[in-house]
Formats: C-alpha cells, structure tokens, sequence
C-alpha cells in the first residue's frame, strides 16, 4: 500500500485509542458546527484528482480493510477500485435507514454529520466523481437539517444534492435508489447491470451507507493501522449496532467488530428481565439461542451453521417471557406488507409464509402447516425479483430452526403464556409508513 504524498497528508493525525471512535464528539458544540469539526479532524487530506492520487486513496482504505456497513460487508476498496474505472461517477450516501429496530445511521447524520460528509468527498475524490446524493427518508426530519449543514461546506470540490425517498422497507437497497433517482420510483431490481457500471443517469456510481463513509473519513485522517487496531484480522474496526428489547439502557452503542454478543448486551446495560434469544442484523437476520448464543461473535461473516451475521447492526434482545414465534410471525407479516409486489414470491410466497407462522403460533394449526410452510420456504427461496423474499425467508427459517421445541409445542396445543406478552421486536405505526413508492 502506498501513503498519501506528503503534500497531501504528512502525518496521520492521533486518533482516539479506545471506544468510542465515531460517536466522540464535542460536547460543547452544536453537532452540525463546521468549525468545531475542523477543530478536532483538521483540513481535509483529499488526494490528488489525478489517476495516481485516486490510486493512492483506494489503496490506502484496502490497507485498512474497511467493510461496508450497510449489511453485506462488501470490501469498500474493491467498490472503490469498480467505480473509479468508470467516467462520469455518481456518489449516493445512503443514509435512508429502513430497518425499524435500527438508529445507527440516524445517530451519526444528528451528532457528527461532517465526518459523513467528509467520508463521501473523499469517496468522490477517490472514484473521480463531482456529484453526491445524500438519501433519506421522507418524513424522518434529517433532510433540512443535512441541508444546513452542507450549507456550511464552502470549498467542497463536489456538488451536493439532498434527496427524499418514500420510507418503505426495501427502498434502501441500492438498486432502489438508482431506480428512484431516474424513474422517481424507489422499487429495488435485482437485474444486472448492477449500479456501480450503471447507475445513476447511466453512470457509474457508488453507493455506501452513512457509517462506511464515516470511518472512511477517519480512516484518510488517522490511517489504517489505527482502524485495524480494534476488530479482526479479516473483519478490522469498530461498528455501530443498536440494542433494544429486554435490555436497560437500550441505544446505539460502538463496539469492536468480534465483540461476543454478550459484551453488546452489557454495553446496554444488560438484561433486563430473562432472555431467551436475540435477533441479529435486523429483520434480514436471524435468532440466536441464550445463553448458548453469548459468545458468538459479531462478525459480518457467518461464524458457523445458522449463525447470523452482524448484518445492519441490529440486536434486539427477547425475554423468556415472549413468544418467539409470534415475534417473528409479526415481522414477517411487516416483510409481506412491504412488498414491491414485482413478483409471486413476494405477492403470494411472503402473505402465505406469514400466515402459516401465525397459525403455528396461536394454536390453530391444521394438519399439515409445518410441512406446508417448510415447503413454501423452498419455494419461494431464491426466486425473487429482488432479495427481499430471501431475507423473509432467512428469519423464518432461524425461526424453525432455533425454536423447534416452541413449534411443536404449539403444534401439540401446549398453551403458549408468551401470547399474552407486549411486543417485543419494533414495527413502525400505520401512521409512520409510507404507501406511495415514489
């Protein structure tokens, strides 16, 4: 790996030795202030725009083995190095969070929203891009505030756009923000070409979550061996998850990556009542036993058969005292309802899996609902206009499979006390979601 030319970035500044990294910030001023920012990071080191400098940047995040944070974990060099090959590019900041269960990305645009803001003029620099497109959410309050903020960024080398998108389910994924930016209609595809050779307004464009572009930022000022001192050899860094349910202090909280899933837990002050299981990665994730479960690792690879990944940063922690097949039934029903509706397995696969969970769940099963819904589990897995019906279909499966006692209890007519229990997993109000798609 080749550093920064001297003229760009002698030195890497000192960074913060222990947690937290991206959420220290300056008490005493507003979180939007430039200047304090500039205070604490210094002028931003952007490369050269020549070939060799936008080289340089990429190798220098590749050393740091930055992974995206948005949910797969993609190697954000090799993203990098995709876009950079082609003309033209586009910048899109996803910061439209649509897992219910998560406030990660809500919490950096609200505290340090010029270290995002820093993160994606590097992007661009990095790609040779001088357009970015900041997306949220309709109707979640950061677009007025991201506008004042990026008001304050005089001198950018890029120019900035804010855009608004419907808060559906699967209007986060990246071929749904292509789709809303040039049709005006935010319906994911799973269709190549894939956006980084052809995205927006048919260029290339890179397309990364608030907090990837956040450490990145913090990766060009403190450099890559002070990033790979926390996480692992393969997973390195820090990352945001945000714990609920049955915890005391629930939040977003910094963690290694690797951290067991108990040291999550604790960080939110622990249990507060008896658990029996937490979900993790958000509704595209799965269940974890416990106490079997405490010391499996948050990584973004699986660590084992039907372990989950660290996914969107989600962990909710369910009490003893819940149903978790009528926890996961609700999610799934959610899931069904926030269909794009571009294909039977989400217009017919996802309602049927649905009900078929609930039947199980509150004791009214027919003969044969277990074989029938693990029929359509096959079925519908893997054939989807987009992956929307695989992730139903991954948290319906750790379902069955991490409470299969619970299932053929309630297959046998044991009555269920969890029933009688509050929801757990949150869901948003029907006057919190978006019908429209555009």
């Amino acid at each position: 790996m080749t550093a920064l030319r001297s003229s760009e970035s002698s030195l890497y500044r000192r960074g913060p030795t222990g947690l937290p990294r991206l959420l220290l910030s300056d008490s005493d001023a507003h979180p939007a202030d430039f200047v304090a920012h500039r205070r604490r990071y210094g002028l931003l080191p952007i490369p050269s725009r020549n070939r060799a400098g936008r080289s340089r940047l990429v190798d220098l995040v590749g050393a740091a083995g930055l992974r995206g944070r948005g949910g797969a974990g993609f190697p954000t060099a090799r993203k990098l190095a995709a876009v950079a090959a082609g003309r033209q590019p586009v910048v899109l900041v996803n910061g439209c969070e649509s897992e219910p269960a998560s406030a990660k990305d809500r919490t950096l645009l609200s505290v340090v929203p010029h270290l995002v803001l820093d993160g994606a003029v590097l992007a661009a620099s990095a790609v040779g891009s001088e357009e970015i497109v900041v997306c949220v959410h309709r109707g979640d309050g950061l677009a007025d505030a991201l506008e004042r903020t990026i008001a304050q960024r005089r001198g950018d080398p890029v120019r900035w756009r804010v855009a608004q998108l419907p808060r559906r389910y699967v209007a986060s994924e990246e071929s749904a923000l292509v789709g809303f930016l040039n049709r005006g209609e935010a319906r994911p595809l799973s269709t190549p070409p894939r956006p980084y050779a052809k995205g927006v307004r048919n260029r290339p464009t890179l397309i990364d979550n608030v907090e990837t572009l956040a450490h990145l930022a913090q990766i060009v000022h403190y450099g890559p061996d002070w990033f790979r001192a926390l996480g692992t050899p393969t997973d390195p860094g820090s990352t945001l998850v945000t714990v609920s349910g049955a915890v005391a202090r629930p939040g977003v909280y910094e963690i290694a990556v690797g951290t067991p899933l108990a040291t999550a837990i604790t960080a939110a002050g622990g249990p507060s009542q008896p658990l029996q299981a937490a979900l993790v990665g958000g509704y595209f994730g799965g269940w974890v036993p416990l106490p079997g479960g405490y010391d499996a690792p948050l990584l973004h690879d699986r660590t084992g058969p039907g372990m989950p990944m660290l996914g969107a940063g989600v962990l909710v922690a369910l009490p003893a005292a819940s149903c978790p097949l009528a926890e996961t039934a609700r999610v799934l029903q959610y899931l069904a309802e926030e269909s794009a509706l571009q294909c039977g397995p989400c217009r017919f696969g996802l309602p049927a899996i649905a009900t078929d969970l609930a039947m199980i769940a509150h004791g009214r099963p027919d003969p044969v609902v277990d074989q029938r819904l693990v029929h359509r589990l096959r079925t519908v897995a893997g054939r989807g206009a987009c992956k929307h019906p695989d992730g139903a279909v991954g948290l319906a499966a750790s379902a069955l499979a991490v409470f299969a006692a619970d299932v053929q209890d309630h297959l046998n007519g044991v009555p269920c006390a969890g029933l009688r229990h509050s929801p757990v997993l949150p869901l948003p109000s029907a006057q919190q979601r978006d019908r429209s798609w555009q």
